[in-house]
């Protein structure tokens, strides 16, 4: 073979392997020729390919759908470990974006769509910070680069959206469940929002939101969450929080002429915190004319049974606030002077659901050489009349307290009585118990019988298990 036949020669071509993508559009097309030769309509053809059966998806039982969801509930991606070069590069981008977002509102105050973009991105800065609250031991990082001040003066932005972001975050890196994985950051954070004065300002900012819009109406929850959070990680606080104006908010919140919600019950909670451990809020509940706001409210339940049971808790929270008001001596005689036991009174007449408060109350009111003057009153006002009726028989309807705390109550009224009540009002007293043939002295020693017994096994009990498991 010389060079032109070389030059000259083709090979002779083999028929190409035919992938799976070429099969299939030849035999799409092989198809759609074929009806148009045997005239087949456009429908036709559709309903022909409509009728071939795809593959059925693999079915997934319940056990291996509940194993998926535990999987990816537990298993740490990637990416998820937030170290301190991740938080600082959190916080740098929120730094950055917050004095942006100033600038451009500074630069231009009456064109918010100018600054709308900044603003919109300090929102979502806001919103990546949120993960710092996972790692609580991150927390002294946050502190030592000045973010929790940054984020109390965005408490004050013009933006109540940014402030009630800011809330949430806080509201969440104070959760008490969070703070007691790291004493050591929870110590830190608490310490930077005190010295701060972190209530002071999240007060302001409760001054000018609006319940009746719904992120706002949370925000003011989420506050509350706040100040639970922090007085309940640190209870010392809860003097600097009723000094700094929440006492005196919460007073008002509860006088607004609204339906009862969430807040109004979360504000009765705070509340009876802010009073149960701390003498100076209760002289400062006083001051601030307390005692008859409480008398306000619970004038309702005179005649009406809450609605509910977060309104029923609610009602509980605000006769504990009320009885841990009257441990002050200057209350009682507030609570005098407002007309507590006459209101206390009617309850009890009533056999309302308010009747197991309102003995608490009167519990307190006339306890101790403090409740002369409640004693005496008292039997004024015909309130033995109410009393011994309850001290011979425990009702059963409506009845919220057990058996022993409800007798508890009514032997420590009387007990009260005896002590205190002075001239007529202790004649009247006895005279009580000289009446239908002494039956009042008979469920006296009735009682007595009764609790000498638990007392008597009671001490068999220690007895068996020895001093050192008692004091324990």
């Amino acid at each position: 073979m010389d060079v032109g036949e070389l030059l000259s020669f083709k090979p002779t071509p083999t028929p190409k392997r035919p992938n799976e993508e070429d099969s299939d559009s030849d035999d799409d097309q092989s198809k759609a020729s074929k009806y148009r030769r045997l005239g087949k309509t456009k429908s036709d053809y559709l309903l022909h390919t409509a009728s071939i059966v795809l593959p059925k998806e693999p079915v997934i039982s319940d056990k291996e759908r509940e194993d998926i969801l535990r999987f990816v509930e537990t298993e740490a991606t990637e990416g998820d470990v937030l170290d301190e070069t991740v938080v600082k590069k959190l916080v740098l981008n929120f730094e950055k974006k917050a004095l942006r977002n100033r600038e451009m509102r500074i630069k231009f105050p009456d064109q918010p769509e100018k600054f709308m973009d900044s603003e919109i991105d300090l929102h979502e800065a806001l919103q990546d910070l949120s993960a710092v609250a996972t790692v609580p031991d991150q927390y002294p990082l946050l502190v030592e680069l000045k973010c929790v001040n940054s984020l109390l003066e965005l408490l004050s932005h013009d933006n109540t959206d940014i402030s009630t972001k800011v809330v949430n975050l806080l509201q969440e890196l104070t959760d008490v469940d969070i703070l007691h994985e790291s004493e050591e950051g929870a110590e830190e954070l608490i310490n930077a929002m005190a010295e701060a004065e972190a209530p002071a300002l999240l007060l302001h900012n409760l001054a000018r939101l609006d319940e009746q819009v719904p992120d706002e109406r949370d925000a003011v929850h989420n506050t509350l969450g706040i100040i639970e959070n922090l007085t309940e990680f640190r209870p010392e606080l809860c003097s600097e929080v009723a000094k700094q104006g929440f006492l005196q908010w919460i007073l008002k919140r509860l006088k607004l002429k609204v339906p009862f919600d969430g807040n109004k019950l979360y504000a009765t909670e705070i509340l009876s915190i802010l009073l149960q451990t701390t003498p100076d809020n209760r002289k400062l509940l006083g001051e601030l004319d307390g005692i008859d706001v409480l008398l306000q409210q619970l004038a309702f339940y005179k005649r009406n049974d809450p609605s509910g049971a977060e309104e029923q808790e609610a009602m509980e929270n605000m006769f504990d606030s009320l009885c841990c008001a009257l441990m002050e001596p200057t209350n009682r005689d507030r609570f005098l002077r407002g007309e507590g036991l006459q209101l206390m009174n009617l309850m009890l007449r009533e056999k309302k659901m308010s009747r197991n408060g309102s003995l608490k109350v009167l519990d307190h009111a006339l306890a101790g050489p403090e409740g002369r003057d409640n004693c005496n009153k008292f039997v004024d006002i015909l309130g033995l009349r109410t009393v011994f009726p309850l001290f011979m028989k425990t009702p059963k309807r409506k009845r919220i307290l057990t058996v022993d705390q409800h007798e508890e109550h009514v032997v420590s009224i009387i007990a009260s009585m005896l002590r205190n009540c002075q001239g007529s009002q202790r004649q009247r007293l006895l005279a009580k118990f000289t009446e239908n043939d002494l039956e009042k002295v008979d469920r006296l020693l009735e009682l007595h019988f009764k609790y000498m017994d638990k007392v008597d096994r009671t001490e068999k009990e220690m007895e068996v298990m020895g001093p050192e498991t008692v004091s324990e």
